[in-house]
């Protein structure tokens, strides 16, 4: 329940101390995360009262059991941090080692590796390049509390599940769209053959092109 130090503590020992409980403090988000990890493909109806029973907080859980899984055992560095690895969590493999390995080398803090990430993605941008303004979607509250019990059943980050799903909707719906202008561009032969009569086309053919125009039509969503 507490820290009992001996009075008179020489000031190295308190230092070494202080070292040996950041180290633990470090490690355990580690430790949670794979245990996590572990729950979730061996005990998946089950991981979630242990969750309870442990009385841990699952949003703190899901964030180190993501970056767990983002960073194989063999990959982690240990003169790192956990929140080195949590801030390219995102990035893909190469990228992470990169930065892993400029971290390392230079022994940057994680507020000099965030810093150079963005020192490096601003000097990308070409000269000229107007950068859009980002938009806020406003949703109903209990639209996002599903988004959310969905992104926490996959044990996933929730901005991450947000635009993966996402992504993958815009692809479907391009893919549909093209497939209907490439319909659209090939001539009706039968048409051609006999102007006199009126070409009718296939209801089911119809209907579903007309869904596929309701569906890729965008939409504004509000609170």
């Amino acid at each position: 329940m507490g820290l009992q130090i001996p009075t008179e503590i020489p000031y190295d020992e308190w230092e070494r101390a202080g070292r040996q409980l950041a180290d633990v403090l470090d490690s355990s988000c580690w430790w949670l995360g794979d245990w996590l990890v572990y729950g979730k493909d061996h005990y998946t109806d089950r991981y979630q009262r242990g969750i309870r029973a442990a009385g841990l907080s699952y949003q703190t859980l899901r964030n180190y059991a993501w970056v767990s899984r983002r960073f194989d055992l063999g990959r982690r560095r240990p003169a790192l941090s956990f929140q080195h690895h949590a801030e390219l969590a995102s990035m893909p493999v190469e990228e992470q080692e990169f930065w892993l390995d400029r971290a390392e080398q230079g022994q940057w803090t994680t507020k000099q590796l965030r810093g150079a990430i963005r020192a490096a993605r601003q000097s990308e941008q070409q000269p000229g390049t107007l950068i859009e303004p980002s938009r806020r979607l406003e949703v109903p509250g209990s639209r996002l509390q599903w988004w959310h019990k969905a992104a926490e059943q996959l044990g996933v980050d929730f901005e991450q599940w947000v635009m993966t799903t996402l992504d993958s909707a815009a692809a479907s719906a391009l893919e549909d769209l093209g497939k209907l202008e490439e319909r659209a561009e090939v001539p009706d032969l039968k048409r051609v053959k006999d102007r006199t009569a009126p070409a009718a086309g296939c209801p089911a053919e119809n209907a579903r092109a007309q869904g596929l125009a309701e569906r890729d039509r965008p939409v504004a969503v509000s609170a």
